[in-house]
C-alpha cells in the first residue's frame, strides 16, 4: 500500500470495498448506533448484515469460507465503521484479528476445517482470551492453569475485559494458560482452544463500560474445563509468542479504526460548522474553529498514512513490528485528540449522547488502552531503535 500513499488512490478493488462498507455504516449502522449504545445492546441485526457482505471472511481464503482478500482490506472496513459506532468495529475487529486469525495462523488443518467456515461466515464469533485480572500489559503474567489429565487439558482460571465472548453466537475462546515450566524457571504458556458450550466454562455477567456500549465485554472464569488435548492450538510453550503475533497484526487494524474514529470526527465538525450560526455567521467562519478543524484533518491524514505503511510491510513479509506500534499510537491518540475537539467545537449539543461526537468523545480513551497501551508501544518502539 506505501506505492499508493504518494498519489492518494487506491486500486478500485480496494475503492469499492470501501464505498460498499461506507454505504452500509452510514444507512444501516448510524441510524441504531444511538439506541444500541444508551441501551448497551449487542447490535445483531447490524452483525448479520456485515456477515451477509463477508466482512468477517475479508482476509481468510476461500477454502476456508473467506472472502480471499487481506489484512489491508479488513481495515479499509474498519475504517469506515470506526468512523459512525466504534462497537461495531470493534465487533468486527476482534471477530476477524483476535478471533479468527489465531485458527487460522496456528491451527492444523483439522482445526481450521472445524471452526474457520462458520467463523468467516460471521454466523459465530469467537474471542480472544489473553488478559487477566493481574496480567495486562504483562500478558507473562498469565495465572489461568492448563493441566494434561488422562488425554485432556483440564483449565482453571479467569480473564478479562474479554471481548465477544458472551454474545448468543459465540462459540469459541482461545485461551493462553499455563501448562508447565521451562528448563530456565519461566512459565510454559500455551494456547488452547474452548468451545464456549464446555462444562465449567462461563462468561460472568457484561462489564458497565464508560463507551463501546454495544460491543460485548465479559470476565470469564474457567472451572474444572475439560477439553481434548487436540485442542491445543499451535505447538505447546508457544502461546505467548503466538499472541505476541496476533497482538502485532491487531495493532494495525485498531489503528485503522482509529483513523476512522478520527475522521468521523473531522466530518461531523465540518458539517457543524457550515450549520450552526453564532454572532450572524457560520462558526466555521471563526479562525479559531478552522485551525482546530484543519488540525484534526492533519492528525487523520497522518494517522491514516502510517496504518497504510504498517500494513503494507505485514503483506509484502517484512518486519513490521516497529511501524504497528506506531501506527497503533499515532491513530489512538489522533481519535482521542479529535474527539476532544469535536465536542469543543460542537459546544453544549457535544456533551449530548445523542450527537455522534459525544460517544466518539467517550469510546475514544479505550484506543489508547486496548491492544497494547500507549506506553507499550512507547517502549515497543524504543525497543526496536535498540534503546
Amino acid at each position: 500500500m506505501t506505492e499508493y500513499l504518494s498519489t492518494g488512490s487506491l486500486p478500485d478493488e480496494y475503492q469499492q470495498l470501501a464505498k460498499t462498507v461506507r454505504d452500509f455504516a452510514q444507512n444501516v449502522v448510524a441510524p441504531v448506533s444511538a439506541e444500541h449504545d444508551a441501551n448497551h445492546t449487542f447490535p445483531y441485526a447490524v452483525v448479520d448484515g456485515m456477515a451477509d457482505m463477508g466482512l468477517f471472511g475479508l482476509p481468510f481464503p476461500e477454502e476456508y469460507g473467506g472472502m480471499g482478500g487481506d489484512y489491508f482490506a479488513l481495515c479499509l472496513a474498519l475504517e469506515e465503521l470506526g468512523k459512525v459506532d466504534q462497537s461495531v468495529a470493534i465487533t468486527l475487529e476482534a471477530g476477524v484479528s483476535l478471533g479468527a486469525m489465531p485458527v487460522y495462523r496456528f491451527g492444523n488443518e483439522e482445526q481450521k476445517q472445524e471452526w474457520l467456515p462458520q467463523l468467516t461466515s460471521g454466523k459465530a464469533l469467537a474471542a480472544f482470551g489473553l488478559t487477566e485480572p493481574g496480567a495486562g500489559s504483562d500478558a507473562g503474567g498469565t495465572r489461568t492453569k492448563a493441566e494434561l489429565v488422562d488425554g485432556e487439558w483440564v483449565i482453571n482460571g479467569n480473564k478479562q475485559f474479554i471481548t465477544n465472548s458472551g454474545t448468543d453466537i459465540t462459540k469459541l475462546v482461545t485461551v493462553t494458560a499455563v501448562t508447565g515450566t521451562k528448563e530456565n524457571g519461566r512459565k510454559e504458556i500455551s494456547t488452547i482452544l474452548v468451545p464456549t458450550s464446555t462444562p465449567g466454562f462461563t462468561a460472568e455477567p457484561a462489564y458497565d463500560k464508560v463507551g463501546w456500549n454495544a460491543s460485548d465485554t465479559h470476565p470469564l472464569t474457567f472451572q474444572d474445563v475439560r477439553v481434548p488435548e487436540a485442542n491445543l492450538l499451535g505447538e505447546r510453550g508457544r502461546g505467548y509468542a503466538n499472541f505476541l503475533r496476533i497482538l502485532d497484526e491487531g495493532r494495525i487494524a485498531i489503528a485503522a479504526l482509529s483513523v476512522g474514529a478520527a475522521q468521523g470526527c473531522v466530518d461531523e465538525s465540518v458539517r457543524y460548522a457550515k450549520e450552526r450560526e453564532a454572532f450572524g455567521r457560520p462558526i466555521g467562519a471563526n479562525q479559531a474553529i478552522e485551525f482546530k478543524i484543519a488540525r484534526m484533518e492533519a492528525r487523520a491524514h497522518t494517522a491514516r498514512a502510517a496504518y497504510y505503511d504498517a500494513a503494507a510491510l505485514m503483506l509484502s513479509g517484512k518486519p513490521f513490528k516497529k511501524q504497528a506500534s506506531i501506527a497503533k499510537l499515532v491513530a489512538s491518540e489522533a481519535a482521542m485528540d479529535n474527539a476532544r475537539d469535536a465536542t469543543q467545537i460542537f459546544g453544549g449539543y457535544g456533551f449530548m449522547n445523542e450527537y455522534p461526537v459525544a460517544r466518539h468523545y467517550r469510546d475514544s480513551k479505550i484506543l489508547e488502552i486496548g491492544e497494547g497501551t500507549t506506553e507499550v508501544q512507547l517502549m515497543l518502539i524504543a525497543r526496536e531503535l535498540g534503546v
